[in-house]
């Protein structure tokens, strides 16, 4: 935060209550979108484009123009809506495909498998905090460097990204529930006739 110029102690709280609000919604506006359309692979794969565009600005440093603590907040602002609902999207998404297993069981796998895998990573990423990346160098009006970690979080996103466009899975309960929803206009239909 201090790196793109929001240095008071009140900035920093208030931009990440920000980020979190941001998550919040992104969730309820884009989780809600999901659940009415089931289009969970178009909107998984969008979030993660717009989280790989928004997470460079959290890192980037143009020489140029110095510190731009609006453009800052306005992508971690971005990131949260964009990046927020992937989890209980892909969760819900897990339970959709492996219908008729436990909603339960299936969701804790996927919670301890990401909590593991992001243990895994805090290595990685306390070494790559302290990289340094400047690129265009000769060039003065390009001239920029980006911290590690913001490239290690890009990196993961957009392996995230190319690994999930091979996703195929049929909605298993989705078709089920289709299917249901098909016999009980049938079940109405003979009830009303009888009558």
């Amino acid at each position: 935060m201090e790196r793109g110029g929001v240095t008071d102690q009140l900035g920093i709280d208030l931009a990440g209550a920000g980020f979190e609000l941001a998550i919040l919604v992104g969730g309820i506006v884009i989780g809600g979108y999901v659940d009415k359309t089931k289009q969970y692979k178009p909107v998984t794969l969008a979030c993660l484009l717009a989280t790989m565009f928004f997470v460079i600005p959290l890192g980037l440093t143009d020489h140029m123009i110095g510190n731009e603590p609006v453009l800052l907040v306005a992508a971690l602002l971005g990131l949260g809506l964009a990046c927020g609902p992937i989890q209980p999207i892909n969760a819900e998404l897990a339970v959709d495909v492996t219908y008729p297993s436990d909603e339960t069981a299936v969701e804790s796998v996927q919670q301890v498998g990401g909590n593991l895998v992001s243990a895994l990573m805090v290595p990685v990423a306390e070494w790559a905090l302290n990289q340094d990346y400047e690129f265009f160098k000769q060039i003065r009006p390009l001239d920029s460097d980006i911290r590690g970690d913001v490239l290690l979080l890009f990196t993961i996103a957009a392996v995230t990204l190319v690994y999930f466009t091979t996703f195929d899975a049929p909605l298993m309960r989705t078709e089920a529930d289709d299917e249901e929803g098909d016999d009980d206009s049938v079940v109405v239909d003979v009830a009303a006739a009888a009558s």
